[in-house]
């Protein structure tokens, strides 16, 4: 995987400029110099293990001879959903537990209209990527159905995928899926089954789908029926294995 790069001088003097005109200000905190500021950033609480390696639910820490097994080997016990080979995708990581702080920066990018707060997502995403290393080929953004993305201004998954593909040197895939229908928020249903029924068939192939290993990006996961839905998609197209990596993970 590639190095992460730097800004180029003119795109930092940039926001250098724009942030004489218009401070950034935490999303959580309010106050001035960041969007996340390193106060917020410190109490984030990380998604760490030990937990399933496939869906990166929390789990107990394995046990061995009745010991408990300490270091790497506590990321390794997947959960009960996984062992039964539910989900499509190979592995997903998440950087924050969807609380706090982490969540007022997804609520700041998903409905206040606050799309500058991606850069600094983002740059946290990119760090748990190269720690991460999955092998793969391209970034694909999971896609908005087409009256949120006006409504929006944007999509926020493309625009983390954007950044995240800019600093990791992975090429991203912007049109590898498409959303054929527009479904209710998957934070409306009750349950697992019925955000895997409210997502059945709402994604559809691109105009290009990457062969090889694919990343899926989005901004919070919590049973991922959407990230499910997508890499079957892309499994049917001959792309995969494909990996997942979010913002936050309600746990």
């Amino acid at each position: 995987m590639a190095d992460l790069v730097r800004n180029p001088p003119a795109s930092r003097l940039w926001e250098r400029a724009l942030d004489l005109i218009f401070p950034p200000r935490c999303v959580s905190c309010n106050s001035f110099g960041a969007f996340i500021c390193d106060r917020c950033l410190s109490g984030m609480t990380k998604a760490g293990p030990p937990r399933c390696p496939t869906c990166w639910v929390p789990v107990l820490p394995a046990r061995r001879g009745g010991s408990r097994v300490e270091g790497p080997a506590e990321q390794e016990t997947e959960c009960g959903r996984c062992r039964g080979g539910r989900m499509a995708f190979k592995g997903l990581r998440s950087v924050f537990v969807y609380e706090g702080a982490s969540r007022d920066a997804v609520h700041a990018i998903k409905f206040r209209g606050l799309s500058a707060v991606a850069p600094r997502m983002a740059a946290l995403m990119a760090e748990r990527l190269l720690e991460w290393s999955p092998p793969v080929q391209a970034i694909v953004p999971v896609p908005l159905a087409g009256h949120r993305r006006r409504q929006r201004g944007y999509n926020q998954s493309e625009l983390l995928a954007k950044e995240a593909s800019r600093l990791s040197g992975i090429p991203l895939a912007r049109r590898a899926l498409v959303r054929r229908r527009g479904t209710p928020p998957q934070v409306r249903q009750p349950d697992e089954w019925a955000r895997r029924r409210n997502v059945a068939g709402a994604f559809a192939p691109g105009r290009t789908v990457p062969s090889g290993g694919i990343l899926l990006i989005d901004d919070v996961v919590t049973t991922g029926a959407t990230l499910d839905a997508c890499a079957r998609v892309l499994i049917s197209e001959g792309s995969g294995p494909v990996f997942a990596l979010t913002f936050a993970r309600e746990d």
